[in-house]
């Protein structure tokens, strides 16, 4: 086996797949009258998942830059597809992100109309994530990218706001359209290397081998990009996401937002990174100055929102530019900081729209003009959305601020302008973020908003972990950033060996270095 993929004798990764389907099929078979037993199921089930997603993380080597607990068999050989799974340390913390985003989910923000239906969608929606983090092969990546798609919308649809028909339909347009440009894009580097090695794959290690022209480069990372992208969201793809999280009942635009917009930029790291290294070179400019823009626009629009909903989603649209920017510096900070933003951000808009859900439901809106002076009758309540909310604006010492220090840092050390400009929307997410909390939770309360009772102890209890890890990622964040580094770095050395110029030596990435060529000459 290659020597940077390693198997398990324990089945970790066919497990976390295996439990979240059968728990869906076992939902969806239960009587409609034992609906509390199907949500109570549903919650096991997940608890489940996310106990043996930890059991892999303690097992995860933090030494090893390469795949761990890697399944390889074949499916249908004579199709080129195989049954390929494994995690490294960027995939293994979108695992748990999803893993404990969905208990949460379905503890905090439970819907009581239809509630088996919705539990079995949600377990199978979890899959899917899941699925598509440990994919390996390419077609295996895509059939559970796609599987996304089929919960997503019928979650919007079944639960969402009085918009949710068309909000879902916007949502399965965009995304369905993105995912026929990546299957092409699939297709044709799977021919390429067909033509080169006489062998049909999609096995990404395989595949990794597989030399483009520049244009076809190019074209190709098109194509694999602009389906990842709409995901994400990244500008001008976002459109979807605002009438989509607008709408999503509390429960679903948190899985929507912490973890399947993480599958947009985890692709781009996974994939385009992997497959298309000389392209990158010449499109990063084109992805950074994306990624800036969307920063200053998701924040620039965000100042605008008169419903807490909206607002984060164009939040998030800025720190999806962050994740982005971090991503296309191609330095060591940088792509570190991009995996780690990817996972802080994640806890913090689920813990965001778990906060928003608690206000909606006790108000009955979200639209902060009708929100006044909550923090009165319901101090505990404005104590949480005020930890959340500073995390999001990146105060030193919370989740969010270490993240966006290494993508600006990393990013500074190779495209100087572009940090600088992005660093704007730091500042821009103070004001919006300060004023919203001021008008809801500010002043005095009058009316329905004086009624609002506080957080009660089961809630506080299912939002504790949230903030638990929003301080502890913020004060100790030495134990992830050690299991995400050996892949960073290791990412980063494929391209910049598969970039070397000829008759150049070229350094491999490491600590505090961005990628180096030196000229055998001695010139830089």
């Amino acid at each position: 086996m290659n020597s940077f993929l390693q198997s398990s004798s324990f089945p970790y990764i066919p497990l976390l797949l295996a439990i979240p389907f059968v728990g869906s099929f076992l939902v969806a078979v239960i009587p409609e009258a034992q609906k509390n037993i199907a949500r109570w199921i549903g919650v096991a089930v997940s608890l489940v998942v996310l106990g043996l997603t930890i059991a892999m993380g303690a097992a995860f080597s933090t030494t090893a830059g390469g795949y761990q607990f890697v399944t390889n068999h074949s499916w249908a050989s004579s199709l080129g597809i195989s049954w390929f799974t494994g995690v490294d340390g960027i995939s293994l913390f979108l695992v748990g992100l999803t893993a404990l985003i969905v208990p949460i989910a379905l503890l905090g923000a439970n819907e009581h109309r239809k509630t088996k239906a919705y539990v079995a969608w949600m377990l199978l929606l979890e899959t899917a994530c899941i699925g598509s983090f440990v994919s390996l092969d390419l077609v295996l990546f895509f059939l559970f990218f796609e599987l996304t798609l089929i919960p997503s919308y019928f979650l919007i649809v079944g639960w969402g706001g009085q918009r949710r028909a068309a909000a879902a339909t916007k949502f399965f347009i965009y995304t369905f359209a993105g995912s026929a440009f990546l299957l092409v894009g699939i297709l044709f580097v799977a021919y390429l290397h067909q033509q080169q090695t006489g062998v049909f794959t999609f096995n990404l290690i395989d595949l990794m081998n597989t030399h483009y022209s520049g244009t076809a480069g190019v074209l190709l990372l098109a194509a694999f990009t602009v389906a990842f992208a709409i995901k994400a969201p990244l500008f001008p793809f976002h459109t979807w996401s605002p009438d989509t999280y607008g709408e999503s009942p509390a429960g679903v635009a948190m899985v929507l937002s912490a973890v399947l917009a993480k599958l947009g930029a985890y692709g781009m790291i996974r994939f385009d990174l992997a497959l298309f290294p000389h392209a990158i070179k010449v499109a990063a400019p084109v992805l950074l100055t994306l990624a800036t823009i969307g920063i200053l626009y998701g924040a620039l629009v965000a100042c605008g929102q008169n419903d807490l909903k909206r607002l984060v989603a164009y939040s998030s649209l800025a720190q999806m530019g962050f994740i982005i920017l971090g991503t296309f510096a191609l330095s060591t900070q940088g792509l570190e900081g991009a995996v780690f933003l990817m996972l802080s951000h994640g806890i913090i808009t689920a813990a965001f729209f778990l906060v928003i859900g608690m206000i909606a439901q006790r108000r009955g809106t979200s639209d902060i003009r009708q929100l006044r002076g909550l923090q009165g009758p319901a101090p505990v309540l404005a104590a949480v959305f005020t930890v959340v909310m500073m995390a999001s604006i990146g105060l030193p010492g919370l989740a969010g601020f270490v993240g966006e220090y290494l993508v600006l840092i990393g990013t500074f050390l190779t495209h100087q302008w572009w940090a600088v400009v992005a660093t704007l929307g730091v500042v821009v997410a103070a004001i919006y973020l300060l004023w919203a909390y001021q008008r809801s939770f500010q002043g005095k309360a009058e009316g329905e908003n004086a009624k609002v009772r506080d957080l009660t102890y089961p809630e506080r209890l299912v939002i504790a972990p949230l903030i638990i890890l929003i301080v502890v990622l913020g004060v100790f964040p030495k134990p992830f950033l050690d299991r995400m580094t050996p892949s960073v770095e290791r990412t980063l050395d494929y391209i910049t060996l598969a970039t070397c110029p000829p008759h150049h030596t070229c350094l491999p990435t490491s600590a505090g270095q961005h990628v180096g060529v030196i000229n055998q000459g001695g010139g830089k």
